[in-house]
């Protein structure tokens, strides 16, 4: 009688089930990511997500500081893969980082200790030896340094910095409240899909922004303007920047300083802002996206001299200023035209009514629609709930920070260029 081995099939881990959910961009990628002890730590898990999201394969490596932070079953949950909190006759470090093992090791968070230890040639733990051999076998890496900023700035820590940018790739920290800390995973990501090749759809398309407020002149003092800082346009501005578009900022006076990469034009008034859009709309745009708060209402006339203050109380007229936007298709009838519409205290219903009027009556073919009058948008302006619309569909950002919502407007505008 011959008796028959049942052969049990290994299970496929769920978390795999998201690899190439969102794009194929690093499909076959082995990215090793070492996690080392900061609070930045728990974005790591985010960051892991991502690249499995576009086809990576992602081991990661924690130090026993990072463990006491985040625990080591979360990174395998997170990628499906035994997570290395240790080094064993396994030759972990081999296994991962030895001569074309892997395709890139990144460090997220980098700390000054893992920094230093790299620089001079230290391998006591098991992040520190893998990339000592990763090093050695000329495989990328790429640092996400989070620390103070007392210790970023640190002598020793900038010479070993300096030292290992000449060998390796770093992507600089966001100096905030006293800290470096580490880039979000989102800007990780895209370093790292531009790095194997990826050709965004933005690439080298043509970008016509206007952001900002605008100012109408009372008297050569005295203005009438709003309360636009202009950071959701200069953020949109910077995330197509990164994308590979040639942007032109037509830009108000705003609090925020504006991108660097973009051609930059400054305006002060609404009749300035629309003179800018048609000189430069003589040249051929893929896209025009109306970000800024231009005035609605200008003076009637606008006094030459200071207005006198001995009045108790003084009448001005003011005259309903062009509407930009209304102008752009009639110029180029097949740009990709961008609105946006601000409103305050309206359902959200509502909302989605009176921009899509806007877009009808401007023909434009996205609205970015949002209610700066609610009491969470008062007392954080940093964070914003947008809806973005088209003839189709209604996309709803939740109520999220400003840096992420543009990272949503750009992949709205992507797909719609896409199809």
């Amino acid at each position: 009688m011959i008796v028959k081995k049942k052969v049990s099939k290994k299970r496929d881990h769920p978390s795999l089930d998201i690899v190439g959910s969102h794009g194929v961009e690093l499909s076959g990628k082995k990215i090793v990511l070492c996690v080392a002890g900061s609070v930045a730590a728990y974005k790591a898990i985010e960051l892991a997500r991502l690249l499995m999201r576009h086809g990576a394969n992602v081991t990661c490596v924690t130090s026993d500081a990072a463990t006491k932070l985040v625990q080591p079953d979360y990174f395998k949950w997170a990628t499906g893969n035994e997570v290395i909190t240790k080094l064993t006759g396994e030759l972990e470090h081999i296994r991962l980082a030895d001569y074309n093992r892997a395709d890139l090791i990144i460090v997220y968070p980098a700390t000054a200790n893992t920094l230093g230890k790299l620089a001079n040639g230290i391998d006591d733990t098991p992040i520190s030896t893998i990339l000592t051999v990763g090093f050695g076998s000329k495989i990328p890496i790429l640092m996400c340094p989070a620390m103070h900023a007392s210790m970023y700035d640190n002598p020793a820590i900038k010479k070993n910095v300096e030292f290992l940018k000449k060998k390796i790739e770093f992507l600089t920290p966001q100096r905030v409240e006293g800290k470096a800390k580490a880039s979000e995973p989102e800007d990780v990501l895209e370093y790292v899909l531009r790095k194997f090749g990826f050709s965004s759809i933005l690439k080298n398309k043509k970008v016509l922004m206007t952001a900002g407020p605008t100012v109408e002149y009372i008297d050569p003092i005295r203005v009438i303007t709003n309360q636009s800082s202009g950071k959701t346009g200069v953020l949109l501005a910077s995330e197509l920047i990164s994308s590979g578009a040639k942007v032109t900022l037509i830009y108000g006076p705003g609090i925020v300083k504006p991108p660097k990469g973009a051609k930059i034009i400054k305006i002060f008034t609404g009749k300035e802002m629309f003179e800018a859009v048609k000189k430069e709309m003589r040249k051929e745009f893929d896209i025009v996206i109306m970000a800024a708060a231009v005035s609605d209402y200008a003076p009637v006339n606008s006094s030459k001299n200071k207005l006198k203050s001995t009045k108790n109380q003084i009448e001005i007229s003011l005259k309903k200023t062009p509407k930009i936007i209304d102008q752009i298709k009639k110029i180029q009838k097949n740009v990709f035209l961008v609105g946006f519409k601000a409103e305050t205290d309206i359902s959200k219903k509502e909302l989605i009514k009176v921009a899509k009027i806007k877009m009808n009556e401007s023909a434009a073919d996205m609205i970015v629609a949002n209610d700066v009058g609610s009491v969470r948008y008062k007392k954080n302006p940093e964070n914003n709930e947008i809806l973005i619309i088209d003839s189709h569909q209604v996309i709803h950002s939740g109520w999220t920070k400003k840096e992420k919502i543009v990272k949503l407007i750009r992949t709205e505008i992507e797909k719609r260029l896409k199809t």
